[in-house]
This record gives structure tokens, C-alpha cells and sequence, in this order.
């Protein structure tokens, strides 16, 4: 693995992670929009990430390389709307998006669910951070002991 690869594979990694809380952060601040430009509630959006630059599924790769590391990072793929997941019906007769028997339909944004995926983008990204600082520290090593030898 050449020095730079560990740096790439660790930022891609962070990126992607920023990404993801991002997407967490527009869910949190949607968890009340009863109505968007198209007229139904907000819909929760995933993100989804994927190995970056790779030509073959996952299995194949381990399956052929076994002990040998072969890995360029992550990327995002997409940010798919959770069509799976139901919206909240409340009874509200007295707001605006209320229908004919006086319920509301609410995002399907589970408080809970985000910020415990919050925590868990934000420990990734810091593990990302702390592997980085460690390949870091390594190349500097590397090139403290050419410098002095």
C-alpha cells in the first residue's frame, strides 16, 4: 500500500461520514414538515455507501485476496427516501393539513433513531480522524529516520 493510500482511504471515510450526519441533521429538521413542495409529508432519507472504485462485490474480493488488503475507501452512493418506514398519524383537527376526520400525517422521523445514528456517524468520522493522525504520525517517523540515517 503506498504511503498516500492510508490518507485517501481515511478522508473518504470522513467525507462520507459528514455526508451522512448531514443527511441526519435535514432529517432532524424536518421531523415536523407535514407538507413539502409536492404536497405530502417529508420522507426520512438514508444514506448509502459503497466501496470506492471497486470493480467487484465485496465477497469476491475477500474470497481472492484472503489476508491481502485491497481497498481504495468509501463513497456515497445515494440518499434513497425510507419508503419502508410509516409516517406518524396525529389527531389534530386544528392544523392546516388535517384531513376530512382531523389527522395529520407526520414525517416518518424517528428522534431517537437519528441521533443514535448521529452518534454513530460522528464516532466513525473520529475513528477516521484518529486512524488519519496515526498514518500521519507514521510517515513522519518514516521521514524523521531517512533524514537522520
Amino acid at each position: 500500500m503506498a504511503m498516500f493510500t492510508a490518507f485517501d482511504i481515511n478522508a473518504t471515510g470522513m467525507t462520507a461520514e459528514r455526508f451522512r450526519m448531514d443527511t441526519i441533521s435535514q432529517n432532524v429538521a424536518n421531523a415536523n414538515t407535514t407538507r413539502t413542495e409536492d404536497g405530502t409529508p417529508y420522507r426520512r432519507k438514508i444514506v448509502v455507501f459503497e466501496e470506492k472504485n471497486s470493480q467487484t462485490p465485496f465477497r469476491q474480493v475477500l474470497r481472492k485476496e484472503r489476508d491481502r488488503y485491497s481497498g481504495t475507501g468509501v463513497k456515497v452512493t445515494g440518499v434513497y427516501e425510507d419508503t419502508k418506514t410509516e409516517g406518524n398519524k396525529v389527531y389534530d383537527p386544528s392544523h392546516p393539513d388535517a384531513d376530512e376526520n382531523g389527522y395529520v400525517m407526520y414525517p416518518n422521523v424517528n428522534i431517537i433513531t437519528e441521533f443514535t445514528n448521529l452518534i454513530d456517524a460522528t464516532r466513525a468520522y473520529q475513528a477516521n480522524g484518529t486512524a488519519f493522525t496515526a498514518s500521519k504520525n507514521i510517515a513522519t517517523m518514516g521521514l524523521n529516520i531517512l533524514n537522520n540515517g
